[in-house]
């Protein structure tokens, strides 16, 4: 489990992606202070195993599904990434859970100041914005940030100075790809209530057939 905290900006060193074999290794300083082989770090919100790692950084394999399905896909050397460290037991709770697995991807719509903040409009398919509310918790490529407003095709956040500083948000632009994973506890929700409405459906079916 991850909190959407994001611990270090990272920057990919290689990309390996072959028929049998797919690779991201990732040059870092603060994250491999306390890491080991098997280690889940999230990268741009992507959940990732370590598989090695060195003195200046780590690796990780990754599925060509993976590519496919997040932003992962749209990197290259010298790209930038955000990266956190699963949740110690001991740690601080700062986001909010964050499973490091998406839902899907986003593009961004607009970037525009206002004040000492900036204002990410993101273009988004239905079915993520049918888990999106308003002053609600959302994660973008691993940081945990909270929904400002929500549109028909589109959601945006407002981002605070030292959040575009430490994070990847800092270096994106209009048409970007960026990673989102929906609040993991409104999808439980969701299902739930999704359930209930089928066992319904399912009584009422038989009451009519008796």
């Amino acid at each position: 489990m991850f909190t959407g905290i994001v611990e270090e900006l990272g920057t990919i060193k290689r990309i390996v992606r072959g028929s049998s074999h797919q690779q991201i290794s990732i040059n870092c300083k603060k994250i491999i202070e306390d890491i080991h082989l098997g280690d889940s770090i999230a990268v741009n919100g992507v959940c990732l195993t370590v598989v090695e790692f060195t003195d200046n950084g780590f690796s990780a394999d990754v599925m060509n599904e993976t590519f496919m399905r997040s932003s992962l896909g749209t990197l290259k050397p010298g790209s930038y990434v955000d990266l956190e460290r699963a949740m110690a037991a001991d740690g601080r709770f700062g986001g909010h859970i964050v499973s490091g697995h998406i839902d899907g991807n986003g593009v961004i719509k607009s970037i525009r100041l206002d004040g000492n903040a900036v204002w990410f409009e993101i273009r988004a398919e239905e079915k993520i914005l049918e888990g999106i509310v308003e002053k609600g918790s959302i994660t973008i490529d691993g940081i945990s940030l909270t929904v400002a407003a929500v549109g028909r095709d589109s959601f945006n956040v407002s981002i605070i100075p030292h959040t575009l500083k430490e994070t990847v948000l800092g270096h994106k632009k209009n048409g970007d790809i960026v990673n989102i994973e929906n609040d993991v506890v409104g999808k439980y929700i969701k299902k739930f209530l999704g359930r209930e409405e089928q066992c319904k459906e399912s009584r009422l079916k038989e009451l009519l057939m008796i």
